[in-house]
């Protein structure tokens, strides 16, 4: 691949891998084009042979970071309307603190949308894939012009228009020519980054930093010019629409003095100001907070017009900004920026490269289509991308107690947790990919239990949200335990979550109710507990078989036996007369008018889709619902469709809840169907394009799924370590332990249509079981797969073949 000359350096545009794909109705197939090969003159087009695991040692030139920043065509609505994946673009490290990345005015969670034709700015943080708006800190806009009005009043005159023509991202990297004439790039560390700007000849070059620019609103803020350098701080918060908050400082050294400056406030404009702040202001007529700091007009109440922020202008036309981090203070954002930015821009951007191609080097694939290992490897690149790393480059970090507390050396803490999503696939593939990694985070939310006196469910910053149900924290801490990431505090852990689970507090609502009826009645409500009845309870049960695991892992077998059979109250709500969990009151009756297809009483989701929810207990569920011949054409109505939204009565795989559905065929003596329908989901619902995740990809989540399926096999079971077989994408994958050991995964007749088994061989013996003990997520191993586009419908289908359940009495290895 030619180098794109507008921008420079080696990277894949927008406009040059668009031409190279050619849409089809089963998918995406690479048409005649060596792009998807990586940086040009450095690695192997995987069309002639030597694929990702042959020789190619840039697995970042597979990756597009535009996937999910559209809505899927076809797409459900959902709560009004399409979702995309809510990915962002921008460069970003592994884990890191800092994303720096374009702002368009018609934002979607996640910042930028890709059917947005204007950015406002390019801010320094940001969550991919979430649901609702949050961080962007901090925009950095180049505007060629004077400025004579502020930003906060007239913020149209100072977007500006794009084309994704000339638009280009890679791992570590983001760039764009603007139509105003400037073009703007970035690079970045955990911590830290580096932004260059080029402005047209002959055109004032100005840079405006809005301090009061976050994404959700922003409740204070401030800003200090220099002789060539600019800080500030802002508290933001207010994750969809709750009382979260967070304070985050930035500190920018420029490679020139400035040649003017001035600052904004309200509609005055300071030429030559050097100091600015705003702050959220108390109406006179209620006690709503009015905002006064959004340049966007909008605030958390709504009424606010008003921000602040500072401008400079620079003698030549290409300055470059190295701008670092913190939650702490200014002077760590500095320290931040001194301890990670080094040398040149070229250089910073060919680290930052080589960073992401050790992370994602812990999994290789060969022999794919080009389109699909563009697909894998953006999954896997989603999949790194959080929690973040929150500690300072000297281990301070601001608490859930809102002190400076301080990690062990050599360790990090992390934030931004999204529990309801990430324990369903993302947390299982770190935890088996990066376990030193993945304990930081366990150990994270120890201290956050600790420090706030709860554990994370979804957390943004040092601040707790409150959003979506259960304790996700549960399944989180076993999964982290069984696919090997245990250097942290179990027995801390436990406790938390052994009291989390008895006592009232605000991450599990109602559990008073739910330890004396066995579940939440529908006809009661809790402080925080704005979702569905049945949802929750399910939640709360697969977050007591997860307790049960930990504490059977480490040796805590009392514990155990009680919340395995605490586990087990997901019978209360299934009703054998409808054959679906279904809300129930207080005095036990079912609530009345029932519609399976209804979201009442359920979160994102209705009784087809939410009764499904029993992971850990798939052999009981199959009992209540009649054996396995019912199940079977039960699941064959359900994937009828594949992505069907939350009020209709089929499987919706853009969303949680009925990712692992797929793979209940193999408790029910038909693998050959979840090898079929996985098979359907990857090819129909993902793609290597913008609009490629068939949801929100809540933080790696769905991209999580995808790497599972692709390698053939998923985590069932949430807290244990078995892996439900599918069938691998790829003829052959290594994927790298975090022991140091491998899993080999051989599949020679592997192709998008030649899904199902016929014959597998583990370690060199035949098996005829669709899954692999716990074990083998750590101790690795090789599978050997005879694969074929005919189905065989006996391998694994006798009773004794099928994945262990864990219900009553059952025995855990």
């Amino acid at each position: 691949m030619g180098q794109d000359a507008p921008l420079g350096g080696p990277h894949l545009t927008r406009k040059t891998f668009l031409r190279g794909l050619a849409v089809t109705g089963a998918g995406v197939a690479l048409a005649q084009s060596p792009l998807l090969g990586g940086v040009a003159g450095a690695v192997s087009d995987p069309a002639k042979g030597a694929g990702a695991g042959g020789g190619s040692r840039d697995l970042a030139g597979h990756v597009n970071p535009f996937v999910g920043t559209a809505i899927q065509k076809d797409s459900p609505s959902v709560f009004g309307a399409q979702q995309a994946g809510n990915t962002h673009p921008g460069a970003v490290a592994p884990f890191g603190m800092l994303t720096w990345g374009p702002d368009t005015v018609e934002k979607q969670p996640g910042g930028y949308s890709w059917a947005a034709p204007t950015v406002r700015g390019f801010s320094l943080t940001h969550i991919s894939g979430g649901g609702c708006d949050s961080l962007g800190d901090f925009p950095f806009m180049p505007f060629p012009g004077e400025v004579t009005s502020s930003p906060a009043t007239t913020p149209e005159r100072y977007a500006s228009a794009f084309s994704h023509d000339a638009e280009s991202a890679s791992p570590g990297y983001y760039g764009v020519h603007l139509d105003n004439g400037a073009k703007a790039e970035f690079t970045a560390t955990q911590r830290a980054g580096t932004g260059r700007f080029t402005y047209p000849r002959g055109k004032t070059a100005s840079l405006l930093v809005d301090v009061s620019g976050s994404a959700a609103g922003t409740s204070a803020a401030e800003v200090r010019v220099g002789r060539n350098t600019l800080s500030g701080s802002a508290t933001s918060g207010m994750f969809c629409g709750a009382a979260d908050s967070y304070q985050v400082y930035f500190w920018a050294e420029f490679d020139q003095p400035f040649k003017t400056w001035g600052t904004w406030s309200g509609d005055s404009v300071q030429p030559g100001g050097s100091k600015a702040s705003c702050e959220a202001q108390q109406s006179d007529t209620d006690d709503t907070s009015e905002g006064v700091c959004l340049a966007t007009g909008t605030s958390a109440a709504g009424t606010g017009t008003a921000g602040c922020g500072a401008y400079v202008t620079f003698h030549g036309p290409v300055a470059e900004a190295r701008v670092g981090i913190s939650f702490t203070s200014v002077a760590a954002a500095r320290a931040n920026l001194r301890a990670e930015n080094h040398g040149s821009f070229k250089a910073q951007r060919a680290r930052a490269r080589a960073t992401w191609n050790e992370q994602l080097g812990a999994i290789r694939v060969d022999g794919g289509e080009p389109a699909d290992l563009a697909t894998f490897y953006t999954a896997l690149y989603h999949c790194f991308l959080h929690p973040n790393v929150f500690s300072d480059a000297n281990g301070e970090y601001t608490g859930f107690d809102g002190k400076t507390h301080r990690t062990r050396r050599g360790h990090a803490q992390y934030a931004n947790f999204s529990g309801w999503d990430v324990y369903r696939s993302q947390i299982q593939l770190l935890a088996m990919l990066a376990p030193r990694e993945t304990s930081d985070m366990m150990q994270s939310m120890v201290n956050d239990y600790a420090q706030g006196g709860q554990l994370p469910k979804w957390s943004l910053a040092n601040d707790e949200s409150y959003i979506m149900v259960g304790d996700p924290a549960a399944p989180i801490f076993a999964e982290a335990y069984a696919f090997g990431a245990r250097d942290f505090d179990t027995r801390a852990a436990l406790d938390a979550l052994v009291a989390q689970a008895t006592k009232a507090n605000r991450i599990r609502p109602g559990i008073e109710d739910f330890q004396k009826f066995g579940y939440l009645p529908a006809d009661r409500t809790y402080e925080q507990y704005h979702y569905g009845s049945v949802s929750t309870s399910l939640e709360y049960n697969t977050a007591d078989f997860a307790i049960a695991e930990l504490a059977r892992q480490t040796g805590d077998m009392r514990t155990a036996r009680t919340f395995d059979q605490r586990a087990q109250y997901w019978r209360k709500l299934f009703n054998p007369k409808t054959g679906y969990v279904q809300g129930r009151n207080a005095d036990g009756s079912w609530v009345a008018d029932f519609d399976p297809a209804s979201p009442a009483n359920f979160v994102e989701g209705n009784a087809a889709q939410y009764t499904w929810m029993v992971p850990f207990d798939v052999r009981g569920l199959f009992d209540a619902l009649g054996g396995d011949n019912a199940v079977r054409a039960r699941l064959d109505t359900f994937f009828t469709q594949l992505n069907a939204g939350m009020d209709k009565p089929y499987a919706w795989m853009g969303n949680e809840p009925n990712i692992p559905a797929p793979y209940l065929y193999a408790y029910a003596g038909a693998p050959y169907r979840t090898q079929e329908v996985v098979r359907r989901a990857m090819t129909e619902l993902y793609t290597p394009e913008a609009g490629g995740l068939p949801g929100n990809d809540d933080l790696g989540t769905m991209s999580a799924w995808y790497v599972w399926s692709a390698l053939g096999m998923f985590p069932q079971v949430p807290g244990r370590a078995e892996l439900v077989l599918a069938s691998p994408l790829f003829r052959a994958a290594t994927v790298r332990l975090g022991s140091g050991r491998t899993i080999e995964v051989h599949a020679p007749h592997a192709a998008r249509n030649a899904p199902y088994v016929r014959g597998l061989r583990v370690d060199g013996r035949r098996s005829t079981k669709p899954w692999l003990p716990a074990t083998f997520a750590h101790t690795g191993g090789r599978l050997d797969f005879s694969l074929a586009a005919t189905p065989d419908r006996h391998w694994g289908s006798d009773p004794t073949d099928a994945p262990p359940s864990f219900g009553k009495n059952s025995h855990r290895a």
